[in-house]
C-alpha cells in the first residue's frame, strides 16, 4: 500500500448560523464540526465512527464540497479543494465521488440504470459517446450487474442492487477518493455483506480510497484500515484497526465497542456493557472543557474545566482524554475496568 497521503484535512471547522430564540438576541451558532484533522493514505480505508448528531456525515459532505466549510483545509494530494470554486471545483468532482446511504431515494425513478450510471461522463463531458456506453457496460460488469439490466428503472431492481447501480456511478469518473456514506446500513444484514465485499474488491482491483462513514462497528472491522470516532463535532480517538479494537482508550470509545454484539461471550459482553447516562451537550453552546465530561464515568473536575488535546499516546494512536495515562510507552485507562 502506498503510504502516501491522498486526503489531508486540518482543523476543519463547520458553523451554521440560525436565528436567535428571542427578538433582541443575537443569532446562534451550531457547531456541527469543530476543529476536525484527519489524513487518508492513498489505497486505504478511514472509517469516521459515531452516533447520530456527532457530525461525522457533515465531515464527509465538506469534504466533497457538497456542504459549507467555515474554515480550515481540505487537500485532495496537491490541490487545495477548500481553495476551489466555479469551474476549477466541478472538474476536481471527477476526482471524488460519494455512495449515499439510501439506494433508492439517491437514484431517479424515472431514469434507466444505464442513462444513471452515464450521468456523469456526460455532464463532465468525459470521452465520445461510444466511450461512455463502453464505460457503462465495464461498470455494469464490475459491480455484478447483467448487461441487459442497463435498460431496467430503479424499482425494477432489489435494495442491493440499486446500491450496486450508485457504486458504478460512483466509478465513472475513476475517481481517486471514494466516501461511502452508511452504503449498508438500509440493506438486509446478507446482503450488507455481499455489498462490503464488492467494496472491497473493487479497492483492491481499482487502488480505490474510501472514507467511509457508519455507526456500526461491525462493518467498520470489516472494512477499514484506521479508525476515528466523533463525539459532538471533535475526533476523540483515532487508531489503526487492529489496535482500536484490541484496546479503545477514550472512555466514549470504549462505550460504542462494549454495545457491540457478538456471537461469543454475549452475555458476558451484555454484562460488561457500559451505559451511559444523560445526553449530548448541545452542539450551539459546547462545554469549555471535554465534551463527553457529562456522561464520563472517568471523569474528574479538571476535565470540565479545559478542553484536552488530541495527543499521540502510542505510535498513530490519538486520543482526546486527560485521563490516558502512557507507562513505557503503552497507554491504558487510568480506571483499568472500563479497559475490560
Amino acid at each position: 500500500m502506498n503510504t502516501q497521503n491522498l486526503l489531508s484535512v486540518r482543523d476543519l471547522k463547520v458553523h451554521f448560523p440560525r436565528a436567535g430564540a428571542g427578538w433582541f438576541r443575537p443569532p446562534e451558532v451550531v457547531k456541527a464540526v469543530d476543529g476536525v484533522s484527519f489524513d487518508v493514505a492513498r489505497g486505504s480505508t478511514l472509517a469516521i465512527v459515531g452516533e447520530s448528531g456527532s457530525g461525522k456525515t457533515t465531515t464527509a459532505l465538506s469534504v466533497m464540497r457538497l456542504g459549507p466549510v467555515t474554515s480550515g483545509s481540505i487537500r485532495l494530494g496537491d490541490t487545495a479543494l477548500d481553495q476551489l470554486e466555479g469551474e476549477a471545483l466541478r472538474q476536481a468532482r471527477r476526482r471524488v465521488q460519494i455512495v449515499f446511504q439510501d439506494p433508492f431515494s439517491s437514484l431517479n425513478p424515472r431514469q434507466r440504470a444505464g442513462d444513471t450510471v452515464r450521468a456523469p461522463l456526460d455532464l463532465m463531458a468525459i470521452g465520445t459517446p461510444a466511450q461512455r456506453e463502453e464505460r457503462v457496460a465495464e461498470l455494469f460488469c464490475a459491480v455484478g450487474l447483467r448487461p441487459e439490466q442497463r435498460q431496467l428503472f430503479p424499482h425494477q431492481f432489489s435494495g442491493g442492487q440499486r446500491q450496486r447501480i450508485n457504486i458504478a456511478r460512483a466509478l465513472a469518473t475513476h475517481p481517486e477518493l471514494v466516501v461511502c456514506d452508511e452504503p449498508v446500513s438500509a440493506l438486509d444484514v446478507a446482503i450488507r455483506a455481499q455489498i462490503l465485499n464488492l467494496l472491497a474488491r473493487l479497492q483492491r482491483e481499482l487502488g480505490l480510497t474510501y472514507l467511509f462513514i457508519s455507526h456500526d462497528m461491525a462493518v467498520v472491522e470489516h472494512l477499514c484500515d484506521e479508525i476515528a470516532v466523533m463525539y459532538l463535532g471533535q475526533i476523540v480517538e483515532r487508531a489503526p484497526r487492529r489496535v482500536f479494537f484490541a484496546q479503545p482508550l477514550h472512555p466514549y470509545s470504549v462505550a460504542l465497542m462494549s454495545a457491540v454484539p457478538t456471537v461469543k461471550g454475549g452475555r458476558m459482553r451484555a454484562a460488561q456493557r457500559i451505559r451511559l447516562v444523560g445526553d449530548p451537550p448541545s452542539p450551539i453552546a459546547p462545554p469549555p472543557g471535554c465534551r463527553f465530561a457529562g456522561r464520563c464515568p472517568m471523569a474528574e473536575p479538571a476535565c470540565s474545566a479545559e478542553l484536552p488535546p488530541l495527543r499521540e499516546v502510542e505510535p498513530g494512536h490519538w486520543v482526546r482524554c486527560r485521563r490516558i495515562d502512557v507507562v513505557d510507552g503503552v497507554a491504558r485507562p487510568l480506571l483499568p475496568a472500563l479497559a475490560a
